[in-house]
């Protein structure tokens, strides 16, 4: 079959699966181990969160209703499921406040995937060692986002959600390693979840099934290892295959150089970043740049006429779309109201994305004096700045105030410090659990390598969290 596409490269699956059965923990570089122990506070943080908003209560709902054996732990319910509900409670949860980390090239929020199920299948074993749970976390992270970033940005500008899509093999790799599966049959795992990733952007314009995405992936991933575990194959150049492969299905520019090119030398891990802002993560340099407009110059909203954003193609086409007030969603993947709520309460926090504010009048006056349109300049950049903003702030009395942000707080060129991190985990889950549990839980997973079992700290984290 003739394509006009790059050159796939043979034997991908085979070598990514390959490094994830081989990897162990004396392999990962101290760096790796310290974001990894960051990522996976950040994502608990995000699903015992996420475990007091209704989209996610509707799905643990569906799960009990099942009355499936009680194997894992639904975060923040007080009640168990199966390894696969589990996944996907926890991963819809992990996703359900646009809380959760970020790999940029790939567009993935692997921590609200991975999290759930290397915990899952931790509680299944008794309580697994920190160190297995960190290693099967860095195998989906290695795998899952060479397998985004090769997929590149052409898959969203199809219109796929790289989260229920691309995520769905951080997922399937991170159960394979939990399972300690070998080299075959984690290939399996892999070739079985290209078949089952899912999801589609449009859901961003308000549909609750936007955070189901990432609770569908990490269930994929459980069932994918689970069958490959017990020799049920799945395709097994999944990712290069010419026809109806992984790749060439969801992209019309992939980069399957990507996929394996420093393999176990060059750490995808140590290029995830984190959330400041309860939103999209696209807007977030914009909205940084208008904080800090307003900080040092002394504005407040009332000062404003006006508010232009120049941004990447991406971002224009993902978030610069009219606001109509549609629900929680769609106000946290817009980029005029985030703007509008940092000029009026300086912060996009959980508190700004409440049902009660999307109409608030203040709100939407302030989003009628927002603009944006693609800066030529950012575009000529490329892709690896499509998070850059240009912010120009035009006042009432007449003052033109522009600032130029290429990387956003949190990222990993801007980089938020643990002890921000740490905070942060501490007031997403300051309305739903107490200060000594929150302590404690900081606590295990600061010392993570170091624990035999994580029984303790899956015990904390399946506790009723409060409404």
């Amino acid at each position: 079959m003739s394509s006009t596409h790059a050159p796939l490269v043979e034997n991908a699956t085979r070598d990514l699966a390959a490094f994830g059965a081989s990897l162990r923990f004396s392999d990962l570089p101290p760096a790796v181990v310290e974001r990894i122990k960051l990522s996976i506070l950040d994502s608990l943080g995000c699903c015992l969160f996420g475990a007091t908003l209704p989209w996610t209560r509707k799905v643990a709902d569906l799960a009990r209703a099942e009355s499936a054996a009680p194997r894992a732990s639904l975060i923040g319910f007080g009640t168990k499921t199966s390894l696969s509900l589990a996944a996907l409670v926890n991963g819809t949860s992990g996703h359900a406040f646009e809380l959760d980390d970020i790999h940029k090239e790939s567009i993935i929020h692997a921590g609200s995937i991975a999290t759930p199920v290397a915990l899952a299948f931790a509680e299944d074993e008794g309580g697994a060692s920190g160190r297995d749970v960190i290693t099967a976390m860095v195998a989906g992270y290695e795998i899952g986002h060479r397998v985004g970033a090769a997929a590149t940005m052409s898959l969203f500008f199809r219109g796929f959600h790289p989260q229920g899509t691309s995520g769905a093999f951080v997922a399937a790799a991170t159960a394979a390693r939990a399972l300690r599966l070998d080299a075959e049959r984690f290939q399996h795992a892999l070739g079985i979840v290209g078949s089952q990733g899912g999801g589609l952007m449009a859901a961003q314009e308000g549909a609750m099934v936007k955070r189901f995405h990432s609770g569908r992936a990490a269930q994929s991933g459980v069932y994918s290892a689970l069958l490959a575990r017990d020799d049920f194959t799945g395709i097994p150049d999944v990712l290069e295959a010419h026809y109806g492969g992984y790749l060439m299905t969801h992209s019309d520019a992939p980069a399957p150089e990507r996929l394996a090119s420093g393999l176990g030398t060059t750490w995808e891990t140590l290029q995830v970043g984190y959330k400041p802002h309860a939103s999209v993560t696209s807007i977030h340099t914009a909205l940084d740049g208008l904080a800090a407009i307003m900080r040092e110059n002394g504005l407040t909203a009332g000062d404003i006429r006006e508010v232009e954003a120049g941004l990447s193609p991406m971002t224009h086409v993902h978030c610069a779309w009219e606001y109509k007030a549609q629900g929680v969603t769609a106000a946290q993947m817009n980029l005029y109201y985030g703007l509008a709520v940092i000029a009026l309460d300086g912060v996009a926090f959980t508190e700004q994305y409440r049902e009660d504010r999307l109409r608030e009048p203040r709100i939407l006056d302030l989003i009628g004096r927002c603009r944006a349109h693609v800066d030529a300049e950012i575009a000529q950049m490329g892709p690896a700045f499509r998070h850059a903003a240009r912010v120009k702030v035009t006042t009432r009395d007449g003052r033109a105030i522009e600032k130029l942000l290429l990387d956003r707080r949190g990222s990993p060129e801007n980089p938020m410090s643990t002890a921000e991190i740490e905070e942060k985990f501490r007031h997403v889950v300051s309305r739903c659990i107490d200060k000594a549990r929150a302590d404690r839980i900081v606590e295990l997973v600061r010392s993570l390598e170091k624990l035999d079992s994580t029984r303790e700290l899956i015990e904390l984290l399946g506790a009723p969290v409060d409404e």
